[in-house]
């Protein structure tokens, strides 16, 4: 029987924070955490995330971004959603599911005029915040869940 944690990290387009997440997990959690990662409105792998998550050791490259519907009939531990858009619209799960909010700022965004290296050092600070909480699992899920870390997600 398979006693890891059965982890979904939910994004809007399954594109870039969710899939850091699932790759992490799956790097450096792998004999303890079971990842996922989907979108409730997905769209590509992002080739930056890509890149960014190659540069620390993790590659991504064959996972896709898929939608959370795909994934409904697995009994996760826990939901975690990760920007406002996936925690305002996350779909019920049935089961045991605890669904948890742990927002990050989106490194994709570009509307604020970065140059490239300014871009590319956004996805990094995010890739790396990812990397923390996804190595602080299960503590940092109970944290949230019971209030003791406020989330202070920029978006």
């Amino acid at each position: 029987m398979d006693e890891r944690l059965k982890i979904l990290f939910l994004c809007t387009g399954n594109s870039c924070r969710s899939q850091m997440a699932e790759g992490f997990a799956r790097q450096y959690r792998g004999h303890d955490i079971e990842a996922y990662s989907a979108g409730v409105a997905p769209s590509i792998l992002d080739p930056d995330t890509i890149v960014i998550m190659r540069e620390a050791g993790v590659d991504i490259s064959d996972q896709r971004s898929k939608h959370v519907s795909e994934l409904m009939d697995i009994d996760f531990d826990y939901v975690v959603t990760l920007c406002d858009s996936a925690r305002q619209s996350c779909p019920l799960f049935p089961g045991k599911a605890k669904v948890v909010h742990i927002g990050f700022e989106d490194p994709s965004f570009r509307g604020d005029g970065l140059g490239e290296k300014e871009q590319r050092d956004k996805y990094r600070e995010v890739r790396d915040e990812i990397k923390e909480m996804v190595l602080a699992i299960p503590r940092v899920l109970e944290e949230h869940e019971k209030g003791l870390i406020l989330d202070v997600e920029q978006t």
